[in-house]
């Protein structure tokens, strides 16, 4: 097999606090299991552990094991409110085997998954469990980059199972996976449409996102790839000016792929959050103004608010009435890091205020396992606009360029998966070479 790296809702006023009774008036203990090995000796046997959980915090939502399953069941949760009231699609931003962890998260709400290079570099290089698998594919004579698109889409597919039925219920608007393309194409315009095809054909599911990054290079990749049919997640938005590019690049592929029927044809735009106010944070700590100050830990949330703005006003008009005659579905904003990077901000930061209908947030275990605890449920992405724009206004004029902002914080995006897809690579070829020297 060829390297893949090589190839060329109306607004509604309900609000919800969730609290489960039985986590405030019961002592919880979260059961863990875990290798009494070093990484040099993954094989090693299990150890159960179980310690005892504060009253005040939520158990843990899924632990990867090495195991077929935690079997766990759930209750109604914050997530089921964040869709049925507000229109909002819970996702979770992490994937691993056994890809049947995910049961309990799906009956918790979760209605899909993302994933990237870094999060399949630490499930790979972390478990035991990709190792036969592995195993049967250097013996079969795969070179090293292939076996890793083969495990990668093994795991794809697996969920992509668990997750049909959501997208057969809801008409495709919903239940999918996503797999970003190799992080070494994110330069390279044709190479990544290569890559989105060849993608799409081996996971071979109606379900599966092709994730492609929205650098300048790949923004006419994106057009390209959605005139062929094929839906996909743009990832790695971090300002204004990009993400109506990646709209237009969007509009123009749903225009120019000659389908009668658009219906099946889905895009999401992944919007980084947390990454803007790190980045930001640091900027205003340097001007070091109390005005400055004061703006810590507003940019991100500023920003977003504006994005979605931006995107009602690109998916009404006529251009956009035209498309929806064929079928066409709105490319849902995806509000993507949502992980809390400063301690000192809430741990729902980048979840409660950005919640409004038509939107996706995908959120890693921290993120989940808070708002599920105590995340409030209700309409907040639009309820301060003017607040927004004058946050953004004030950074302005303070001397923050935003849209150097999200250049820089795009290179750094892709310099970071490209870190983690070549560390990967690297620990297959140390484990490929210890295996044939075994079988020598």
């Amino acid at each position: 097999m060829a390297s893949i790296s090589k190839l060329g809702n109306p607004s509604l006023a309900a609000v919800s606090t969730y609290s489960s009774p039985a986590f405030q008036s019961e002592p919880r203990f979260s059961i863990c299991f875990t290798s009494r090995s070093s990484a040099k000796s993954r094989a090693a046997p299990l150890r159960l552990s179980v310690r005892r959980v504060s009253a005040d915090r939520a158990p843990l939502v899924v632990r990867c094991s090495q195991q077929s399953g935690n079997g766990s069941t759930s209750k109604r949760t914050a997530l089921h409110d964040l869709y049925e009231l507000q229109g909002q699609s819970p996702w979770y931003d992490n994937l691993c085997r056994p890809v049947t962890d995910l049961l309990p998260l799906i009956a918790s709400g979760v209605r899909g998954v993302t994933s990237n290079p870094t999060i399949f570099q630490k499930a790979i290089s972390s478990s035991s469990a990709y190792d036969e698998q592995f195993r049967q594919l250097i013996a079969a004579g795969k070179d090293i980059e292939s076996a890793y698109w083969e495990l990668v889409i093994k795991d794809i597919q697996d969920a992509c199972k668990l997750f049909e039925p959501i997208y057969e219920e809801t008409g495709g608007a919903d239940g999918y996976v996503s797999v970003e393309v190799s992080p070494r194409l994110a330069n390279d315009t044709k190479g990544t449409v290569e890559a989105a095809k060849y993608l799409h054909k081996m996971v071979d599911r109606p379900n599966v996102y092709i994730k492609i990054p929205a650098t300048a290079e790949c923004v006419p990749s994106i057009k390209e790839v959605i005139s062929l049919g094929i839906s996909v997640n743009v990832t790695l938005i971090f300002s204004l000016e990009r993400y109506e590019a990646v709209i237009d690049a969007y509009l123009d592929g749903l225009e120019s792929s000659g389908l009668n029927d658009l219906s099946r044809l889905t895009s999401v735009a992944s919007f980084f959050v947390s990454r803007v106010d790190t980045l930001v944070d640091k900027m205003l700590e340097n001007i070091g103004t109390p005005e400055a100050l004061d703006l810590r830990g507003k940019a991100a949330v500023a920003q977003a608010a504006l994005a979605y703005k931006l995107y009602q006003k690109k998916f009404s008009g006529p251009r956009w009435e035209a498309l929806v005659k064929k079928g066409a579905k709105k490319q849902r904003l995806l509000w993507a890091s949502t992980s809390v990077k400063n301690p000192a901000y809430p741990d729902t930061l980048y979840v409660d205020p950005l919640i409004g209908p038509d939107t996706v947030s995908t959120m890693p275990d921290q993120a989940l396992q808070a708002f599920i605890d105590h995340g409030i449920v209700s309409r907040t992405i639009d309820s301060n606009l003017s607040e927004a724009e004058g946050v953004y206004s004030a950074l302005e004029k303070l001397g923050i360029n935003w849209n150097e902002v999200g250049r820089q914080l795009e290179a750094e995006g892709v310099e970071s998966f490209k870190k983690s897809f070549e560390s990967l690579l690297v620990s297959l070829k140390e484990k490929g070479d210890a295996l044939k020297v075994v079988s020598l």
